[in-house]
């Protein structure tokens, strides 16, 4: 699609007014901080508003630069991509997203050329002073818990739980991920060795890998190492969803809305494979808005969904239905549809049986696997159990759909043992409502048997995550899922959002034919204005308050 080659570039006084406008709502919320959060005493007050007004420079610059000239693009949007990415890369500390340090050291070994698993080979000093100094999930391991009294006089349980900043006693000096640094940098070694992680995975570790040792080349330490490798992750991701906007013929702003998500970027400026794993999903999904699917899409999609199946086998397998779906008339190929879900499963499962082999080819002096289930947990007791109550186990996945507002309503919890901000919680569903709005292109966009197809493919992607889980997680005969996410249910929810637009399409007057690039560059920039103030809100959690005072 052309960019809106009509519109008016705005003038010079336009940028330098909103700049000033940015700046002004910078100082305004340093001292909102300073106020509320009582930063005086913690945190040089000039500095701060430098780096904040510094900040939102940086920020207007991009978007005159992206902006500035010419509308909407795949191109620009994927550059926006890595921009709000790159700032949740910067506001997230070290470690902290969900098994970020396992990925992070596999990551390194990779990048060290170490292709093989051994667990008595062990890290540099300055990787085990970087684990030790900033354990996974800060605000949890770094917890108290205990009794106190209210005011009046009666006994009170309290945990700092979810609190990054923590304050022992009234005058006690406040501890945060400040500290971690401190503790980085000073010159005492770390007390702790640190050995190759239970984690097997090659493949899906190289964008970090890479990162990782070009870091190295210019000098970089065990920290450099670990921004770099974020931000080679974060761009790998954005190649894919650029990848996936252009085969997007429809529902683009849908696809802009999910991978501007907050939870969407969290994951992919960390060193996750979760993050390719996105763009991969995103890729993947792509497919059923292209105009024609032609031999030369077929390799492309091929490989994008081996490297879903190798990073989440099994679950992944599902979205072969997504070509059994798709309308007759963009198949324009010579290959039948059931010949393509036949070699995409065949291939995946043989790479997967693949990579399990090499993972136990090459391991070496590895002791029993200490069991990462929950006590009680049993895949076969629990399948058992399954068996002889199925209506229980329905009960069971939508009672834990119900009390954790359908996922759809937790897009904004962040870290390996829930950090919930409520901003993102709340809007992250009205981004994706507003999405299915702009994306509305024509009348019947959808017809009965491929809707049909979408729905089993999005509910049956929920109910298998949530299976699978129960399964291998949750104690025997529990009545709720343990350990599920919003992030696992993003593909899903994406194609959910399809559905609802084509929904809407029976509705709403079609308004992309006529404004042609306008609802796609209001969406970018709507979502790239949502991800930015996410990541300052991610940033305000971690390092400036509030602070949980310890009796």
């Amino acid at each position: 699609m052309k960019e809106n080659q009509g519109s008016k570039a705005p003038s010079r006084w336009f940028w330098l007014a909103g700049w000033a406008v940015l700046c002004l709502l910078a100082i305004v919320v340093v001292y909102y901080w300073r106020v509320f959060y009582y930063l005086d005493g913690r945190m040089n007050a000039w500095l701060l508003t430098g780096g904040a007004v510094a900040f939102v420079s940086g920020v207007w610059l991009a978007v005159r630069a992206l902006f500035g000239k010419g509308g909407w693009s795949d191109g620009k949007s994927a550059v926006c991509i890595f921009l709000c990415g790159a700032v949740f890369c910067f506001a997230n500390p070290p470690l902290q997203a969900p098994d970020e340090t396992q990925h992070y050291l596999r990551s390194y070994s990779v990048s060290m050329g170490w292709l093989n698993f051994d667990y008595n080979r062990t890290y540099p000093e300055d990787v085990a002073k970087l684990v030790e100094s900033f354990p996974g999930a800060w605000v949890n391991s770094h917890t108290s818990q205990g009794m106190t009294e209210d005011e009046d006089g009666n006994p009170k349980a309290y945990t700092s739980a979810g609190y990054a900043l923590k304050q022992q006693e009234e005058y006690g000096p406040v501890e945060g991920i400040q500290d971690g640094f401190a503790h980085y940098f000073s010159p005492e070694q770390a007390e702790i060795t640190v050995q190759e992680p239970y984690f097997f995975m090659v493949i899906s570790m190289l964008p970090q890998a890479l990162g990782m040792a070009l870091a190295r080349m210019v000098g970089f330490g065990a920290l450099g190492c670990l921004y770099a490798g974020r931000l080679v992750n974060l761009a790998a991701y954005s190649v894919l969803c650029w990848l996936a906007l252009k085969n997007c013929a429809r529902y683009k702003p849908a696809f802009l809305a999910m991978m501007l998500m907050p939870i969407s970027l969290y994951m992919a400026a960390s060193v996750s494979y979760d993050g390719t794993l996105l763009g991969f999903s995103y890729l993947v999904a792509s497919y059923y808005c292209k105009e024609e699917i032609r031999t030369k899409d077929l390799a492309l999609f091929l490989f994008a969904f081996v490297m879903m199946n190798l990073a989440k086998p099994y679950i992944n397998l599902l979205w072969v239905m997504l070509p059994l779906v798709l309308p007759q008339k963009v198949w324009k190929t010579r290959w039948k549809k059931w010949q393509l879900a036949v070699a995409a499963v065949g291939l995946a499962l043989v790479a997967g049986w693949l990579l399990s082999w090499y993972a136990g080819a090459f391991r070496m002096n590895y002791p029993p696997a200490d069991s990462m289930r929950q006590e009680n947990a049993g895949p076969m007791a629990q399948l058992l159990f399954v068996v002889k109550n199925p209506l229980r186990f329905v009960a069971v996945l939508l009672g834990t759909l119900y009390e954790n507002d359908f996922f759809i309503g937790q897009m904004g919890v962040f870290g390996a043992l829930d950090l919930p901000i409520g901003f993102i919680n709340m809007v992250s569903p009205w981004m994706l409502l507003l999405a299915a709005a702009l994306s509305v292109h024509e009348k019947s966009s959808l017809r009965t048997a491929p809707a049909i197809g979408l729905w089993v493919l999005s509910l049956g992607y929920i109910a298998a995550a949530m299976g699978g889980l129960y399964l291998t997680w949750t104690p025997v005969g529990m009545v709720r899922v343990i350990g599920l996410q919003a992030r696992y249910f993003l593909p899903a929810f994406l194609m959910l959002t399809v559905l609802l637009t084509a929904l809407l399409s029976h509705l709403l007057e079609p308004k992309l034919d006529k404004w042609r690039t306008k609802p796609l560059h209001s969406m970018l920039v709507l979502s790239g204005a949502f991800a930015v103030v996410s990541g300052v809100l991610l940033f305000q959690h971690y390092w400036i308050g509030p602070v949980f005072l310890i009796p």
